[in-house]
């Protein structure tokens, strides 16, 4: 069975310390400044909500996911219409130029000493619980406070992941690729896909689920908190830092960490947020 190489220790630690060490209380802070002056123009504060956005809770989880389902397998139907085709392309193209590539970078980041003291920090505890932590504070103090809306960013977070969970198990279940750290030596790496389990919810493959859970996340949070600028910054930091330790720890060839970024990055944009 492959061993999974989880990232946690002392840096997922640190990274969740200094997140919510950042955007809770700048979300808490936003929340006393609502109640203290009620004027919009001295506090920046969340988007407004509108009447066209579908309603986010525990309930309707289930129907906006099978309605975000509907959407991400109907997604040609969108090409054919002539929209989305420029961000296509350029994910299309990168994620073909990184698998034409695995093979010469796979040896680098499995013979080079330069991440050891990174891939060390980033055993123990694991990076999914370190993921679901982050909505999980935002909706545990969204209850505290009764603020729907840092709720509602909880739940579209979640909502965001089961999307991208149920693509990447049907990615992984046909491509069956390999992880490096299942070759002996340095490789080669061409045979990788179709050659390793067609279990979805094996360790590895194409495409990370690591990273899309991480800009699932991350694309959520920064977009409903835009309005104070470093919470971008801090979101897509930690989910770059996140998917990267799934390189350097063998989990992953880069292909796999940028096509799985940029689908939770592209799932959460625009079967979750549109509108929001």
């Amino acid at each position: 069975m492959t061993k999974i190489v989880s990232f946690g220790g002392r840096l997922p630690k640190a990274l969740l310390f200094a997140f919510l060490a950042t955007a809770v209380p700048a979300y808490c802070q936003e929340s006393f400044d609502r109640v203290a002056d009620p004027s919009p123009t001295e506090q920046p504060q969340p988007p407004p909500v509108t009447a066209s956005e579908r309603q986010v809770s525990l309930g309707t989880l289930p129907k906006n996911f099978f309605a975000d389902q509907k959407e991400i397998w109907m997604f040609p139907r969108q090409l054919a219409k002539r929209k989305h085709w420029l961000p296509t392309i350029a994910i299309v193209g990168v994620t073909s130029a990184l698998i034409a590539s695995d093979a010469h970078t796979a040896p680098y980041f499995r013979n080079t000493n330069s991440f050891n003291g990174f891939n060390r920090v980033s055993s123990g505890l694991s990076s999914g619980a370190f993921i679901a932590a982050v909505p999980a504070t935002f909706y545990a103090i969204g209850l505290i406070k009764k603020d729907s809306y840092a709720q509602s960013t909880a739940l579209l977070a979640a909502e965001a992941f089961a999307d991208g969970f149920a693509l990447d198990l049907a990615f992984k279940g046909i491509t069956g690729r390999k992880q490096p750290s299942q070759y002996a030596g340095n490789g080669p790496y061409r045979d990788s896909f179709f050659t390793g389990s067609h279990n979805p919810v094996h360790s590895g493959g194409f495409y990370s689920v690591h990273a899309m859970s991480a800009f699932s996340v991350a694309t959520v949070i920064a977009h409903r908190y835009r309005n104070h600028r470093w919470v971008p910054i801090v979101a897509y930091g930690l989910a770059g830092a996140i998917s990267f330790a799934r390189v350097t720890g063998s989990n992953h060839f880069p292909s796999d960490i940028f096509f799985g970024g940029a689908m939770g990055l592209a799932i959460s944009r625009y079967a979750v947020l549109p509108g929001r």
